[in-house]
């Protein structure tokens, strides 16, 4: 009765890996109980998840086809636009959050398009809306534009507005931080490169500057700003959500998600109980949303508790 944070369905986010070219459920081992799904059966996940009470997943396609710019993604006839149709199409009410980014569609690796051999912003820019273009048109209803290209939510708001979708939300990538804690994700999707991201992604030391970029989101029209890792800067949640109205979104990425699992498997600790530890220091620094791993397992719980 006077707990002062709760945790709701409604609060989680479900990542889900489809995969183009397989006919078998892959799964991750540097992410236990995570799969790579395959195309064909992505109608049946997404009913599943639906049906477990899922109400958002946030779709991150892996091509067998790449190509230095990542212009594979940009055509309705592509991975990333058919995994949105799919999905929308299997479950109507659920929503569908397309991730719009370069890593996982680039021979290179990088989140956006190389010129002698450094990501050139403004290029990417012009092809990230394109990419969210597509993404609205294949049915996407929120986009989460994540390469961390300066202007990036002012380059997709304005293709968005000129093109009749005014009223698709911005769920940015505003805070995204050149973390270690990304490397399983990397290898799920094959975005792994030789060198880093940090010309591009966050020095990890940076607070007033993580406040910045969060700020210029908001300014630029974007809709919910999110943090990146979440568990790490908790501290970032909580002074941005002293400093804006906007929804908060904390990513409880697949290093902070294995770090628990693996603790769990070697007996250190208790799974479910360390899970909803981390679920209410999410709310509690100030997240609304909270994109995460165990959101499947969150949900059979609270459909087994009621």
């Amino acid at each position: 009765m006077v707990q002062e944070h709760t945790l709701s369905i409604d609060d989680l986010i479900y990542p889900l890996f489809v995969e183009e070219g397989i006919n078998d459920v892959i799964p991750i081992s540097m992410l236990p109980g995570v799969h790579r799904i395959p195309e064909s059966l992505l109608a049946e996940e997404i009913k599943a998840l639906a049906s477990e009470g899922i109400k958002a997943v946030l779709l991150f396609g892996i091509p067998h086809f790449k190509d230095a710019t990542g212009e594979i993604s940009l055509h309705p006839d592509t991975l990333l636009s058919r995994m949105i149709r799919t999905a929308k199409n299997a479950s109507p009410s659920m929503v569908i959050i397309a991730d719009c980014c370069f890593c996982e569609y680039t021979s290179h690796g990088h989140c956006g398009v190389l010129r002698n051999n450094t990501v050139d912003n403004d290029l990417t820019l012009a092809l990230l809306s394109k990419q969210a273009l597509a993404a609205c048109a294949a049915g996407a209803d929120i986009i989460a534009p994540s390469s961390m290209m300066d202007g990036q939510v002012r380059a997709i708001r304005a293709a968005l507005d000129a093109e009749g979708y005014a009223a698709k939300p911005i769920m940015a990538y505003s805070a995204k931080f050149a973390s270690a804690f990304y490397g399983p994700f990397r290898s799920a999707v094959n975005c792994e490169l030789k060198g880093d991201r940090k010309t591009y992604q966050m020095d990890p030391a940076n607070g007033r500057e993580a406040i910045r970029e969060l700020l210029c989101d908001e300014v630029e029209g974007a809709d919910i700003l999110m943090v990146k890792p979440g568990l790490l800067y908790l501290d970032i949640i909580t002074r941005i959500r002293d400093r804006t109205d906007l929804p908060i979104a904390a990513y409880h990425v697949s290093g902070e998600y294995a770090s628990i699992k693996f603790a769990a498997q070697a007996g250190a600790i208790d799974e479910q109980l360390a899970v909803m530890e981390v679920m209410g220091a999410f709310k509690r620094a100030g997240a609304k949303l909270i994109i995460t791993y165990f959101a499947r397992d969150i949900a059979r719980l609270y459909l087994n508790a009621h």
